[in-house]
């Protein structure tokens, strides 16, 4: 005789592992095709710098094409988070192929943006699209749209651990949707799996350096902590105040010419193409090479200008850089390995950024190994703590205090917090 429950529980898990397999076929295609096409822009811009010269031409593109066509999508990775909280209206299927040409046009013309965003919202958008198919009630809903978001970011990143718990996390600051678990993890697993079946390739990191774990390392890392969650408060901010002045531009497809004006200028003027798309290349050399102070705030400053005035893609690829090159500087400050200070930036910003500092954790160690674990789960976690009410995810619930300074907004959304 089966124990009390236990047949509903192998119901339960038979029917969302075909779900969420389906989940993962459909993002993680998607994050294929992203990837791979993602690649070949950036060859063809770094091949021919004069496509900077188009920065504005491309965002007027992208602003038409939003704003004829694509209204009612273009609120993004907010959009989904919306239908997670409360699911009300199916996202329309016009969100994935509009932010993949969007992404793929602020990237042949050089805008700083990332990916992340691109997959989530591909991911999403077409894992709602079986609603059309099944009946699926509100609580199933909200857990497919989980499992798009799970098998999204695990594709694009090559990180099932990471990807699974950024989708339970993301929602509400301080509050995990733990029943959604087991459907996530089966997303997040076969999004990557198909992902990397379409012979799509991830850029892989390495700490060749070991830090013995005592006392006063972990103080070393505790202050470069605070220094990320400066970073990541930083990053947040010069978004919202950018995108308060573009919005006053009366005409959307303006706003993205205008802000391609501004790039192209401000491009000219730096004379450096490593800050142009993802920029994984400074990334990869922040773990070897001290990099200048001032690079992470040129990043911060052509993001934000990128994002703000309405070019697509990510936040979080843009973030890596901010971290890695931010914690690579700080090794003339703080005596850590350059390798390790870089990986720490990497995830903390991140966390301080996206309020997720779990699913941070995670990334670091899929990404940079177990050993090196401790360090990174106290920066993530210092930075997450200091880095106050605040994210690039304006629709996210506050659940739960991250002390009892900051914790006086309890379930208000982070744009009622007057952040757009």
């Amino acid at each position: 005789m089966l124990p009390k429950g236990l047949p509903d529980l192998l119901l339960f898990t038979l029917k969302w592992l075909g779900l969420a397999t389906l989940t993962g076929i459909l993002a993680g295609s998607a994050s294929a095709l992203f990837l791979i096409s993602l690649a070949k822009v950036t060859n063809i811009r770094q091949d021919n710098p004069w496509l900077f010269y188009c920065l504005p031409v491309a965002g007027f593109l992208i602003g038409l094409l939003y704003h004829h066509f694509g209204k009612e999508v273009e609120k993004g990775n907010n959009q989904i988070i919306d239908e997670v909280i409360e699911p009300r209206e199916k996202i329309s299927w016009r969100m994935a192929p509009f932010v993949l040409i969007g992404t793929l046009l602020t990237h042949l013309a050089g805008g700083s943006a990332g990916r992340e965003g691109t997959a989530v919202q591909m991911g999403g958008s077409l894992t709602d699209q079986l609603t059309h198919f099944f009946p699926f009630s509100a609580d199933d809903r909200r857990t497919l749209l989980i499992c798009g978001v799970s098998a999204g970011f695990a594709s694009v990143f090559g990180t099932p651990l990471a990807g699974t718990v950024f989708a339970l996390e993301v929602y509400i600051i301080g509050r995990m949707r733990y029943e959604a678990l087991i459907p996530a993890l089966f997303a997040a697993l076969a999004g990557d799996l198909i992902c990397r079946f379409w012979g799509a390739h991830h850029t892989y990191y390495h700490i060749g350096t070991s830090t013995e774990l005592n006392a006063l390392p972990l103080l070393y890392a505790v202050a470069a902590g605070l220094v990320f969650a400066f970073g990541g408060r930083l990053f947040t901010t010069a978004i919202s105040f950018f995108k308060n002045y573009f919005n006053k531009v009366p005409y959307p497809p303006m706003r993205p010419l205008i802000g391609g004006i501004v790039l192209l200028l401000l491009f000219t003027v730096v004379d450096e193409t490593r800050f142009a798309g993802l920029g994984l290349g400074t990334i990869v050399e922040s773990f070897s090479r001290q990099q200048p102070l001032y690079f992470f705030l040129l990043k911060i400053l052509l993001t934000s200008l990128t994002l703000a005035s309405g070019f697509k893609g990510g936040e979080v690829t843009p973030l890596f850089f901010v971290g890695a090159t931010l914690g690579s500087a700080m090794a003339l400050f703080i005596p850590l390995p350059v390798d390790l200070l870089a990986a720490m930036g990497f995830v903390a910003v991140f966390a301080a950024a996206a309020n997720t500092p779990l699913a941070c954790v995670l990334m670091g160690i899929e990404l940079f190994g177990s050993e090196h674990a401790v360090f990174l789960a106290v920066a993530c976690l210092v930075a997450y703590l200091f880095s106050g009410h605040t994210g690039i995810y304006s629709s996210q619930l506050i659940g739960s205090p991250k002390h009892m300074i900051w914790g006086i907004h309890k379930r208000k959304r982070l744009n009622d917090l007057g952040r757009n």
